[in-house]
């Protein structure tokens, strides 16, 4: 390769070319197969719009999204908490979402089982983060987003941003999420059929955490009695992100939170790391 150009981009397209090749001589297509691959790709990227990328799903079940946030994800600091991990982004994400004060409920048509989630931001010493953002989206309980359901769903239901207040707590109601197949009318899911692969994301809601200072975390917490978590097809299960569902008959809290009793609650901490303390 030239020693011309940007050497990072030179380093790469040499990796990339001397395993692409690598793969081609071992699996010696004919013409109609390397065809049929070059219209596969064509199709992923015609499958794109304002509520689908079909490269980021693809990414998503060859791994390669997991394996990205793996290599990359913050080095654990001598804190007495390790960081909350990173997982995937996943294909249906939408910036905008609105903003809600703590304690609201994202389920805005209150059709499915009441989740109330609460918990604290804090840093790694356990010292509580004021005004960190939490950008929470989720399918409800059939398994669809409201972008996969529009004129079905509300528009922007379950999604929000919350912020945590001056002792760091944050809070939500919500609806238990449920595993749900990602789509199969485009490239990527009759892929996976073709090899036999299941189609299902394990349950779970995706949370972005930002605030000055500290690293962004962009996660899942994941639902315990899900029968996917050992076969999630993005592979994006880690047992740090499964979380614990409690049934709460406490009427008081009930009460307070606008929900009826028994309830179901999550309590979740989300741990960040200082941008100063990465590298040490």
């Amino acid at each position: 390769m030239s020693d011309f150009g940007d050497p990072c981009t030179r380093q790469v397209m040499g990796v990339i070319v001397k395993h692409f090749h690598a793969a081609i001589k071992e699996i010696e297509p004919t013409y109609a197969e390397w065809h049929a691959a070059i219209e596969f790709l064509t199709d992923v990227g015609h499958m794109y719009n304002d509520r689908r990328q079909e490269f980021i799903l693809l990414s998503d079940v060859l791994d390669a999204s997991m394996l990205a946030e793996v290599i990359n994800d913050r080095p654990h600091s001598t804190g007495r908490q390790p960081p909350t991990f990173n997982t995937v982004l996943g294909p249906f994400y939408l910036p905008g979402a609105p903003h809600y004060p703590n304690n609201s409920n994202i389920c805005l048509d209150e059709k499915d089982e009441p989740l109330l989630v609460s918990g604290y931001v804090k840093d790694t010493e356990g010292r509580p983060i004021v005004g960190a953002t939490l950008d929470i989206w989720q399918t409800n309980e059939d398994g669809f987003y409201d972008l996969q359901q529009r004129g079905i769903q509300s528009d922007l239901v379950l999604r929000g941003v919350f912020v945590s207040e001056a002792d760091g707590h944050y809070a939500f109601r919500t609806s238990k999420p449920r595993h749900y197949p990602i789509p199969s009318d485009g490239p990527v899911g009759k892929l996976l059929g073709r090899i036999g692969r299941h189609p299902h994301w394990a349950a779970h809601i995706h949370f972005i955490v930002t605030v000055l200072g500290y690293e962004l975390v962009t996660t899942h917490i994941f639902a315990p009695d899900c029968p996917y978590l050992r076969e999630d097809t993005v592979l994006g299960v880690r047992p740090a992100l499964i979380a614990t569902i409690d049934r709460l008959s406490d009427a008081d809290m009930a009460k307070c939170r606008g929900l009826k009793a028994p309830f179901l609650h999550i309590n979740w901490d989300f741990i960040l790391q200082s941008t100063t303390s990465v590298g040490e």
